[in-house]
C-alpha cells in the first residue's frame, strides 16, 4: 500500500527555502540545507501551485523552467503537511515548520475565538499575533541587515495570512496582476536595495486556473505557458549579480466527482463532530477527546484504502508537522483525514468547494513535491 510523503524537515521543505537563502546572503546563524550558490541579492518567484511533477508532466510548456531543472543548483523539496497554500507560504515564510507556526491547514479551529477559521479569509479583528506570534523569517533577516521586499497582490496587503506568514518585508501592492512588466519593474527595484536584498514575488494564476477547471487542461497548460514567459523576462530584466530561485507551494491533482465522497451523505459519518475543517484533500475532525477513538474507527471503517485515517497524536509521531509546539497541538484535529489517490471529501457546509476540480492537501507526491529551480 501506497505511503504517505512524510516531510524532512530541517533538510529538504519549503521551510528550508529561506534558511537556505539567509546562509546564501552570509547572514550568520542560518542552516544551509540547500546548498544553494552565494549571492548577496536573491528573488523568489513562488508559483501558486507549481508542483515538481505538474511542471514535468507539461515540460514542454514551461522550456526557461525546464532549463533550470538541470542546473547544478535546482532540486524538489516538499511542502509542509497539509500541502495547501497558508501553511507553505507560512512556511516559507517564517522558516518554521506547521507544528511551530500554527497555521496549520487551509482551515482549522479558530485558536482564539473557537469555530472555524478559513486562513485564507482570515476573520474581522483577529490579530495575525494572536495566531502566529513567532518572529518570521523576514523579520529576522531584516533585524540582519537584508533588505525584503514582497511583492503581491494589493488586495493582500495588511491581511492575516500576511501579517502572520510575511510580515517583517516591505510590500510592494500590485494592483494589476497581469501587469507583468510593471510586477518584474518592482521585483527588479526591490532587488537592487541595500548591500543584501531579498524579493518575494507572488504569482496565483495557475493554481487559480487548476482549481476551476483542473490541472490536465488547455487552459492549465496556457496559464503555465504565461508563467514560464514571466519568469524568462524576469530572469532578463535582473542585474546578473541578482540570482532567481522558483518554487511551488504544492502541486495538484485532478479529482473527479465520481470520486467525492460527500460527507453528510454518508450515515453516522459526522456524528460526535464539533467542527469539521481542513479541505477535500484533507479533512481536519474535531470531537471531544473522550470521542476521537470512536471516529477515527469511524472514518477509517467508511474510507478503506481510499485515505489515510490517523490520530492527531499518531501524525504528529510520524513527523506529519514537524515539532509541534504543545500551544499549536489543539489546533489540529483530533483526528485527520489525508485522502489517497484521486478521492475527495466533500462537506455541504462549504457548498463552494462544489465548484472545485483541481485540489490538493494531502501526502501524495504530487500534491507535496514541488521545484526549486535557480537561474
Amino acid at each position: 500500500m501506497e505511503s504517505p510523503l512524510i516531510p524532512v524537515y530541517g533538510k529538504s521543505t519549503l521551510a528550508d527555502v529561506v534558511p537556505s537563502l539567509a546562509a546564501s546572503l552570509g547572514v550568520d546563524g542560518w542552516a544551509d540545507a540547500l546548498a544553494l550558490p552565494r549571492s548577496d541579492r536573491w528573488v523568489i518567484l513562488l508559483v501558486d501551485g507549481l508542483g515538481a511533477l505538474n511542471l514535468a508532466a507539461a515540460a514542454e510548456e514551461a522550456p526557461f523552467l525546464m532549463s533550470l531543472v538541470a542546473g547544478d543548483a535546482s532540486t524538489t523539496v516538499t511542502s509542509g503537511a497539509p500541502s495547501t497554500t497558508a501553511t507553505s507560504i507560512t512556511c516559507l515564510g517564517t522558516g518554521l515548520a506547521p507544528g511551530q507556526h500554527g497555521i496549520v491547514g487551509y482551515a482549522f479551529r479558530n485558536p482564539v475565538e473557537g469555530g472555524y477559521l478559513n486562513a485564507l479569509t482570515w476573520a474581522p479583528g483577529l490579530s495575525a499575533l494572536d495566531v502566529q506570534p513567532r518572529l518570521t523569517a523576514f523579520e529576522r533577516l531584516v533585524r540582519q541587515g537584508v533588505s525584503i521586499t514582497s511583492v503581491s497582490p494589493a488586495r493582500f496587503a495588511g491581511t492575516g495570512l500576511t501579517e502572520a506568514a510575511l510580515r517583517g518585508a516591505r510590500f510592494q501592492p500590485v494592483p494589476d496582476e497581469e501587469d507583468h512588466s510593471a510586477r518584474i519593474t518592482w521585483t527588479a527595484d526591490g532587488a537592487s536595495e541595500g548591500d543584501k536584498a531579498l524579493v518575494y514575488l507572488y504569482e496565483r494564476s495557475l493554481d487559480h486556473t487548476g482549481h476551476g477547471v483542473g490541472w490536465r487542461t488547455p487552459a492549465w497548460r496556457a496559464a503555465l505557458r504565461r508563467i514560464d514567459a514571466l519568469a524568462r523576462d524576469l530572469r532578463a530584466a535582473l542585474p546578473d549579480d541578482v540570482r532567481l530561485l522558483v518554487t511551488g507551494d504544492h502541486g495538484m491533482i485532478d479529482s473527479p466527482r465520481d470520486r467525492w465522497i460527500v460527507a453528510e451523505d454518508v450515515p453516522g459519518l459526522t456524528d460526535d463532530l464539533t467542527l469539521l475543517a481542513g479541505e477535500g484533500r484533507f479533512r481536519q475532525l474535531y470531537c471531544e477527546p473522550r470521542h476521537a477513538d470512536a471516529v477515527a474507527a469511524r472514518w477509517s471503517a467508511a474510507l478503506g484504502e481510499r485515505a489515510w485515517v490517523v490520530r492527531r497524536e499518531e501524525a504528529a509521531a510520524s513527523g506529519w508537522f514537524g515539532p509541534v509546539d504543545r500551544r499549536m497541538a489543539e489546533r489540529y484535529g483530533e483526528v485527520l483525514v489525508a485522502l489517497r489517490d484521486d478521492w475527495a471529501v466533500m462537506t455541504r457546509t462549504q457548498p463552494k468547494e462544489f465548484g472545485l476540480v483541481g485540489m490538493h492537501g494531502s501526502l501524495t507526491e504530487f500534491e507535496m513535491r514541488v521545484p526549486v529551480l535557480v537561474g
